[in-house]
């Protein structure tokens, strides 16, 4: 009688490697880390100054100064957000950072970059319409009726580009250290375990509804009315458009990127690609959607108050981002889990 062998254990095996710290000797890390940080002033600086009653950058007759109790409410509360970019980019570059738990970690982070996207991708944008259409790039709103000093939105927009470059770049390099056997591979090498029935569902139905947001958006960005109150539509133009073109895009790569991770399909593009687009596109769709929807909900004119459609539709584009975001994360712990 043959006595049966038992496996071997393999000691190359083993669960998901070891991660390494994030070198925070690295002289480009603590460039990164600085440049991130000096983003912050700008915007920081501006909202303090606000909160102690200064008017800096807020012309005479702007709406912001109709409210001063919801906009001392409001700049308190961006102050405290802003202030996120200096803890996380600390927090990207220190190895107590690896001891942060993923989940602790990754919604900051996802919003964080959500919120910056959008204007790394809008601002620019605005200003080559600019130059081609003669017009103000990034305006504070129509000359008889000012919002903010021109000079404001470069030098908030400029810092906040700035922080989106630094503090992008910093998490690739924390996810690589941390992560990296994560977004190996090509899509099609990805184990079906990743992408559930549920899964599948909710990333269909999540990329079905963003449909009719971004053909609303590609509709107001191509000159259509419908949807907009009369003043509104009057007080549309370039600048508006291309936030509106942007919205567009950032709802159909979402709504793609999460579908190719989940389908696994086509299965030639890279892990690292699908994941990173998910990533940016459904924090940019979710985190934008509610910071409208926010936005709807604070006084002001009502002339130029948003329609019912257009608050369903941030309503809607903050489910979708959310939603799309959920999946990305059941993938990212699924492929964490089977390394």
């Amino acid at each position: 009688m043959t006595t049966p062998t038992l496996p071997t254990p393999n000691p190359t095996a083993a669960a998901a490697p070891v991660p390494g710290p994030p070198a925070p000797a690295s002289g480009f890390r603590r460039t990164l880390r600085v440049l991130a940080m000096l983003g912050t002033l700008p915007y920081i600086s501006l909202k303090i100054a606000w909160v102690a009653g200064s008017r800096i950058g807020i012309p005479e007759g702007s709406v912001l100064l109709d409210h001063p109790t919801a906009m001392l409410v409001a700049n308190g509360l961006s102050v405290l957000a802003d202030a996120m970019v200096v803890l996380l980019a600390l927090l990207l570059t220190r190895p107590w950072g690896l001891r942060v738990r993923a989940w602790l970690l990754a919604f900051p982070v996802w919003a964080a970059i959500g919120l910056l996207a959008p204007i790394m991708v809008a601002y620019p944008a605005q200003l080559v319409v600019a130059l081609v259409t003669g017009q103000d790039g990034g305006s504070s709103g129509p000359a008889d009726e000012p919002f903010l000093d021109a000079w404001v939105f470069p030098v908030v927009y400029g810092g906040f580009i700035v922080q989106g470059l630094n503090l992008g770049i910093l998490f690739v390099l924390y996810a690589r250290d941390r992560w990296g056997h994560v977004w190996r591979g090509r899509l099609g090498e990805l184990p079906a375990a990743v992408g559930g029935p549920v899964v599948r569902s909710c990333a269909v139905a999540g990329s079905v509804l963003a449909l009719a947001p971004a053909a609303l958006h590609v509709l107001w960005a191509c000159g259509m009315a419908g949807g907009l109150s009369h003043d509104l539509a009057a007080a549309y133009d370039a600048d508006k458009a291309v936030v509106d073109a942007a919205r567009a895009v950032f709802l159909l790569v979402a709504a793609a990127a999460t579908l190719a991770l989940v389908l696994r399909r086509p299965a030639g593009p890279r892990v690292r690609t699908a994941m990173a687009l998910a990533w940016v596109s459904s924090g940019a769709v979710g985190c934008w959607g509610a910071y409208m929807s926010l936005v709807a909900l604070m006084p002001g004119d009502p002339g130029k108050a948003p329609t019912a459609l257009m608050v369903s539709t941030y309503a809607g584009e903050m489910i979708i981002g959310f939603l799309l975001a959920g999946c990305l994360a059941v993938v990212l712990r699924r492929r964490s889990a089977t390394g």
